[in-house]
């Protein structure tokens, strides 16, 4: 119970103290490269990120951390539990943002951060303004940042993957930056199989090899779709 109710303050009021330097440093994001920009707004994230998860008590290995490229990736991870996005915001070194849906701007404070961090807000209830926004990810990816998708759309709750969603491939197709498969294990324990708040839990990261997308052919968006799921499911 006490440890639940830190976790609540500790998610709220960290993010409030930190606002106006996440926004100082949105403002002079001119003044930097790209990959510099990305890691200094990264910084006061990965820290909240990562402390929400250590509060719940969770041990997390992550594997394969020293596969990933530089420059922009997409990550294309499982989807298991609320937890997902702050262990792979905490765990993984390499910035990113996220393609989100567009409910979480309901939520106080959190829209400020994640449009610095590069995030993408997706309307799935309305077609022409989710088409945008996968346009708004392609964009973004171009100018050399990274984003993270989780194609199943919603949580599984556990070891069992749901249907991949097409449209969410298009911004590996399009921008043609490497795609990078993540498998999260366990994430579910720590929220989802809690019967009130959170519970520790053993949660495994697995970075896979990135697959590098032919710049001058077009890319069968069904076919790596398929290649992606399958990767990500052998490790679960």
């Amino acid at each position: 119970m006490l440890r639940t109710i830190w976790w609540f303050m500790f998610f709220f009021g960290y993010m409030i103290y930190h606002l106006p330097s996440i926004k100082k440093m949105k403002k002079a994001e001119s003044s930097f490269s790209v990959e510099e920009h990305d890691r200094m707004i990264h910084q006061k994230p990965k820290i909240w990120a990562r402390r929400l998860v250590e509060i719940t008590g969770t041990e997390v290995e992550v594997i394969g951390e020293h596969k990933l490229p530089d420059g922009p990736v997409l990550f294309v991870s499982n989807h298991q539990g609320n937890f997902d996005v702050p262990l792979l915001i905490g765990f993984i070194e390499k910035p990113f943002g996220f393609i989100s849906k567009v409910e979480v701007k309901k939520i106080p404070f959190i829209p400020t951060w994640m449009e610095a961090m590069n995030c993408v807000f997706i309307d799935r209830k309305d077609r022409r303004k989710a088409v945008q926004s996968i346009r708004d990810g392609i964009a973004t990816l171009k100018k050399g940042h990274s984003l993270v998708i989780f194609p199943e759309g919603t949580r599984s709750k556990g070891n069992e993957m749901g249907e991949f969603k097409k449209g969410g491939l298009r911004l590996a197709t399009d921008s043609k930056v490497p795609v990078v498969p993540i498998t999260i294990n366990g994430s579910y324990i720590i929220m989802e199989e809690s019967k009130f708040g959170f519970q520790a839990a053993n949660v495994r990261i697995t970075i896979h090899d990135p697959i590098f997308l032919p710049q001058e052919e077009k890319i069968d968006g069904n076919a790596l779709g398929m290649e992606i799921k399958e990767i990500i499911r052998e490790s679960l």
